[in-house]
């Protein structure tokens, strides 16, 4: 008889990804019928129009062309000072908040946020967020011992939904010692929504209140993931204003990754950027985030981290760079604008789309959509609120009919119901 060797909290644990799961069978059946005949919408990574993965020239150009031992070096386990210095900039550009900010380097975003939860939450805290999510906030939350909770992120299904966010906040701050917001924006996966710096500025003040009231404290993680591809440089990043000057008890991370803005996928290098407003706390931040790498993964990708900072050191490396994420967002713009009006012609219900790799359409029976929808061999993402399409990956000319058969899917499952 089997017996198990896990400990008690690793006891059960299993990695069903349903994103690589959904992506696993559209290779699949691309492999038997002709990847032209199948309409992959189901990774965040970006894929010409001709299919085939993007990686920005001069990012590659930068990567194979550094001196052998960037490649293969030790970095420092914070990461490379040029980096931390850098990032920032890549992270803020012309809105770099007032207050003390340090930068620690991550294994992608997934480190960041990782490393927040285990050292701004207590064991058996709840972690909040938008009910429209990255699964992977709830992996991290269960692994470490918390729980993840949501808030109806959209009022009336278009602006975002203040009132239930403070909500939210009150009831998990009345039972804990402090409280985690985390807030995917802008281009918010899985929706491309995104929130405006007015509303950036509601929730600090909100949390500046509460925590003068409880004499609590607020952390705001903010995953950034997708800034690079949000609309223009200085517009998407003038949310950042709205951490000028943080009250004494609130702590902003933000979380900065390589993957997207730098099609760096696999090389998996971000960094977690602090905002504080006493120089004590900044400080913390940087030694107690260090020391948790030290006891995860030791140090990071010496290589990718070089290449931000070399070409963040170079205007005109830098201007390159931005002219071809600047094309890759004017393309997955296009793929949107055809499916956004093909939705509102057939009245397909969605989430509204700002920006971004994805959008999101909510149905009650996520998976039976997406099932429907392999018989016509496309392959989107079930959620527990409803199907994300990965417009990244799904060149233009498929893009036509995937809305209308979409919500052919969603009425033959709702008719099947009654």
């Amino acid at each position: 008889m089997y017996t198990s060797f896990a400990a008690p909290q690793a006891k059960g644990k299993a990695a069903n990804d349903n994103i690589f799961a959904a992506n696993a069978m559209a290779l699949a059946d691309a492999a038997a019928i002709g990847a032209d005949k199948v309409t992959n919408g189901t990774i965040g990574a970006i894929m010409d129009d001709d299919g085939k993965l993007v990686c920005l020239p001069t990012v590659e150009t930068v990567f194979r062309n550094l001196p052998i031992n960037e490649v293969v070096a030790y970095a420092p386990i914070a990461g490379l000072p040029e980096y931390l210095d850098k990032v920032q900039v890549a992270a803020f550009g012309d809105s770099r908040p007032n207050g003390f900010i340090r930068a620690v380097a991550t294994t992608g975003g997934t480190g960041g946020i990782h490393h927040a939860i285990w050292n701004y939450t207590e064991a058996g805290d709840t972690i909040i967020t938008a009910d429209w999510y990255w699964g992977a906030y709830k992996v991290l939350c269960l692994d470490m011992g918390r729980k993840l909770d949501t808030y109806k992120m959209l009022a009336d299904g278009e602006r975002f939904n203040q009132p239930a966010l403070e909500a939210k906040v009150k009831e998990v701050i009345a039972r804990q010692n402090s409280v985690m917001v985390i807030i995917n924006t802008p281009a918010h996966n899985p929706t491309g929504y995104s929130l405006t710096k007015e509303d950036m500025a509601q929730v600090v003040a909100f949390l500046k209140k509460i925590t003068e009231e409880t004499g609590k404290q607020a952390i705001l993680f903010l995953d950034i993931a997708y800034i690079d591809y949000a609309g223009e440089k200085n517009a998407v990043r003038k949310m950042f204003e709205a951490l000028n000057d943080l009250p004494e008890r609130v702590l902003a991370i933000v979380q900065y990754s390589m993957s997207k803005g730098f099609t760096m996928y696999g090389q998996r290098v971000g960094a977690m950027i602090c905002v504080a407003s006493h120089e004590e706390a900044a400080k913390e931040f940087f030694e107690i985030n260090q020391y948790t790498s030290r006891a995860t993964w030791s140090n990071i990708n010496r290589a990718a981290m070089r290449t931000l900072a070399q070409i963040y050191s170079d205007e005109a490396l830098l201007t390159a760079v931005e002219a071809e994420r600047d094309h890759y967002y004017k393309m997955i713009k296009a793929r949107a604008d055809v499916f956004v009006e093909e939705a509102k012609q057939c009245g397909l219900p969605m989430i509204p789309y700002i920006a971004g790799f994805f959008l999101s359409v909510p149905c009650d029976n996520p998976q039976a959509v997406c099932d429907l929808l392999h018989k016509d061999h496309i392959y989107l993402v079930p959620l527990a609120a409803g199907v994300r399409i990965a417009l990244c990956s799904i060149p233009l000319q498929k893009i036509s009919g995937i809305a209308t058969k979409l919500n052919n899917a969603l009425k033959e499952v709702e008719a099947a119901k009654k």
